[in-house]
């Protein structure tokens, strides 16, 4: 191996080190956001079922 192919190996190895740091950190930033719109979702749904329940004090009676 020359050291012009070492160099271009060392380059590249960083290059893809830094990408891989990168995406890591996106993985991340994308867990948190699916997990902050699962409970937005969830608050949605359940503000959606309490406005269609029966008022249980009514007595069925309009």
């Amino acid at each position: 191996m020359t050291p012009e192919e070492i160099d271009r190996l060392t380059r590249e190895n960083a290059y893809l080190k830094s990408r891989v740091s990168q995406l890591e950190g996106d993985v991340t930033d994308l867990s948190a956001e699916v997990t902050r719109l699962q409970q937005t979702l969830e608050a949605a749904h359940a503000r959606r079922a309490a406005a269609t329940r029966p008022n249980p004090l009514s007595g069925g009676q309009s």
